[in-house]
């Protein structure tokens, strides 16, 4: 699939479950209400009930992510935060809170169905430092060294040219900002028919990457720091149904794959800004 493709295919399926949302379903499950449980493994139980409470039950419900960034990223008053592919506004709002009235969370989404659920979520807290901007995460609408913390959950994974967001991510964090993402990693080798498979029920149209190449990415765009850490691991059993009615043979496909694919929560740092030395005499002394 081309880049432009992939992109369709996500706007696509982001729009349908904004509005199954706007219909009083989930987005997770297609068809259930705020009423039923999540049947998604991944997607389910990510927020604890305290999280849930402080925001409306809309944005719970339009969650497609595959961790909790909020819970696991250090977020401090006044700070700036961004949400790669806000989609809800769940996250956002979460950080929000954290960062008080004198810091402000951004939220950056390209699908108009999400973006005007989002900011009906907003009008609903009544919080006033939360911004939502319509854009791509391979090209963020924000200035140079701007943002204190990025934060994004299953969505890097989406992009066809995950290289260009870790770019404008590094770009837009303020020496010293942290990258702290949930995404869905492979580890090890896996044939890619049967990569393609399983990522059709995690989710990842454009496909998750291996760990060890996340890092490497992370640290060619100038990230130090780097750690992935994982949140839950996937097994063949968990997708089971959704494999077996894609015509999958589960049981011979799952000592290939069970324990490979896993949502991480993923770290890493820009440098901060080297001290420039003083002269104290013909020599540099500090």
């Amino acid at each position: 699939m081309s880049e432009t493709g992939i992109k369709e295919a996500v706007k696509e399926r982001y729009g349908q479950a904004a509005l199954r949302v706007g219909h009083g379903g989930s987005s997770c499950c297609g068809a259930i209400t705020a009423t039923e449980p999540c049947c998604d493994p991944i997607t389910s139980n990510l927020y604890d009930v305290s999280q849930a409470e402080q925001i409306p039950t809309e944005a719970m419900l339009a969650s497609l992510g595959c961790g909790n960034p909020t819970a696991l990223a250090t977020l401090n008053e006044g700070e700036t935060v961004l949400d790669l592919g806000s989609g809800g506004g769940i996250d956002v709002l979460l950080s929000a809170k954290r960062v008080g009235p004198t810091g402000k969370a951004y939220g950056l989404d390209m699908t108009d169905e999400m973006l005007a659920l989002a900011n009906e979520n907003k009008r609903k807290s009544g919080m006033e430092n939360v911004e939502f901007l319509k854009g791509e995460i391979e090209d963020i609408p924000l200035p140079d060294n701007s943002v204190d913390v990025i934060i994004s959950n299953c969505v890097i994974n989406l992009s066809a040219d995950k290289d260009r967001v870790l770019r404008e991510a590094f770009r837009v964090l303020k020496p010293g900002g942290r990258f702290a993402i949930s995404d869905v990693v492979t580890r090890g080798e896996i044939l890619q028919e049967i990569r393609k498979s399983v990522l059709l029920w995690v989710g990842c149209i454009a496909g998750a990457l291996e760990e060890n190449e996340y890092r490497s990415k992370l640290a060619g765009v100038g990230f130090e720091q780097i750690n992935i850490e994982p949140t839950r691991i996937y097994h063949v059993d968990d997708a089971r149904e959704f494999l077996t009615h894609a015509g999958i043979d589960v049981d011979a496909m799952a000592p290939l794959v069970d324990g490979k694919f896993m949502s991480a929560f993923i770290r890493g740092t820009k440098p901060a800004k080297s001290k420039e030395k003083t002269c104290c005499g013909p020599t540099c002394c500090n």
